[in-house]
């Protein structure tokens, strides 16, 4: 029997490959052949964090493209130019050079729902077409509101906030504040333009995908699903037992967790986007010694300003008894250690699913698009963190950090819910549970096609 042959397009970022990555390595267990489509600067990123390990990721096929500058310096927008310029020409090519070699021919597209675009190079092509969220499924309710927002007079034609107000989409729904809309924060108005332009064209291109599946679960996001019962979860991905995270400095940096009191350290990451101006950067710095608790902080070389390399060499040696600072951590294996007591994160979806998984409480510090709405699900709905206030300079005080800290890890009510939602989550990737259920559908319609 022919194995169904399942192409996979990521949008190319870290947050995006990740849990599709993921995926492809489920479907593969499940006997379909996977090809995966990354861009080059992505998967130089990720080389030295994510290797392949044991029979199941060898046998995903990956293929890299080039779509923009050779070593990935280029802006956000300029980023999503090249995307849109170079990257649908080149995915055609590959599906026709698959397609026309040795009697191979592609089951099944399954596309980062961003990407509309390559559904419709799916479907013109007459290819069977499935839409993936890496997001939370409210993300995508969101955007399947726009011209509801629009008709109320929410938001105008370009995506632009009419004023500021705090609005539900139904009442079982996370508050939102228009101005924190994901298109409406990003800091520049051509990009806002663009993406929402973008988003527009995305819910016309998902009509044609047989599936939308969603990186979330129905207990973490019930209202959700509810208003869009075809959006279907099958979260958390988590890849803690398929990936071999091999870094240098991963065994240093388990080595000083593995010496630190259970639920003493504060985690401290930002993804792999945000950036912080000196003045914050030095607010953090002094708000984590201010706690006076171990803390392991990633503190990425791209992130630090020029004018703090020597700050944070003189940072770093005061409190070389209290924390460790890396350029990067297995996180994962940091978030499931017995010492780590919260996590103060962007609230990027994937470190909010790693973070749920292993029941651990937040502080919520979100950069830019979703990351304001996850926070609201965090803090608001599910109530296993906190976030922190800005002061009148728009900045989060040395002072805020150390309060804040404080307040989360003397709350055992916090703690317990966080554990609380741990079980419900992963109960639903077991055997019965709904995400677990999604996905075994979904396998077998991909069998069926062939």
């Amino acid at each position: 029997m022919v194995n169904p042959h399942v192409l996979v397009v990521p949008y190319p970022a870290q947050g995006h490959v990740i849990p599709l990555l993921e995926l492809s390595r489920c479907l593969v267990e499940h006997g379909v052949k996977v090809t995966f489509v990354n861009t080059e600067h992505v998967h130089m990123q990720m080389k030295e964090a994510i290797t392949m390990e044991g029979d199941t990721g060898s046998k995903i096929h990956q293929v890299f493209i080039t779509v923009g500058s050779e070593d990935g310096k280029y802006s956000s927008g300029k980023l999503t130019e090249a995307i849109l310029r170079v990257l649908p020409r080149k995915l055609e090519e590959l599906i026709e050079d698959i397609n026309g070699s040795n009697g191979e021919s592609i089951t099944c597209v399954l596309v980062d729902q961003t990407l509309g675009w390559a559904l419709e190079i799916a479907e013109k092509k007459a290819i069977k077409r499935a839409a993936f969220c890496p997001a939370a499924a409210a993300l995508l309710v969101l955007g399947l509101s726009i011209p509801k927002l629009i008709d109320d007079g929410v938001i105008d034609n370009e995506g632009t906030p009419t004023k500021k107000q705090v609005i539900k989409l139904s009442p079982d729904m996370p508050a939102m504040n228009t101005q924190e809309f994901a298109w409406a924060c990003l800091g520049h108005k051509a990009m806002q333009k663009n993406v929402f332009e973008l988003m527009l064209r995305n819910n016309k291109s998902r009509k044609s995908a047989e599936w939308l599946l969603c990186n979330s679960s129905y207990d973490l996001e019930p209202a959700a699903f509810t208003m869009t019962p075809h959006i279907l979860p099958i979260g958390p991905l988590l890849a803690s037992n398929r990936l071999k995270l091999d870094f240098a400095g991963e065994d240093s940096c388990l080595t000083w967790l593995d010496q630190q009191a259970t639920r003493s350290v504060v985690y401290v990451a930002f993804g792999s986007l945000a950036v912080f101006n000196p003045i914050q950067f030095k607010e953090l710095a002094l708000g984590l010694e201010l706690s006076n608790r171990p803390f392991l902080w990633v503190a990425r070389p791209d992130m630090i300003h020029a004018e703090n390399e020597v700050y944070l060499k003189e940072f770093n040696d005061r409190v070389a008894t209290q924390g460790l600072i890396v350029a990067w951590a297995p996180q994962q294996r940091v978030l499931s250690h017995r010492s780590i007591a919260c996590f103060v994160s962007h609230c990027g979806w994937n470190s909010i699913m790693e973070g749920l998984g292993y029941g651990v409480p937040f502080l919520c510090w979100p950069y830019f698009a979703d990351q304001f709405l996850n926070r609201t699900y965090i803090s608001e709905i599910w109530k296993i963190g906190l976030g922190f206030e800005r002061d009148e300079s728009g900045f989060i005080t040395s002072r805020e950090i150390k309060n804040k800290v404080e307040q989360l890890l003397g709350n055992g009510e916090i703690k317990a819910r966080a554990l609380d939602i741990k079980k419900l989550v992963m109960d639903g990737i077991k055997e019965g549970g709904g995400s677990n259920k999604n996905f075994k559908d979904f396998v077998e319609w991909i069998k069926g096609l062939v």
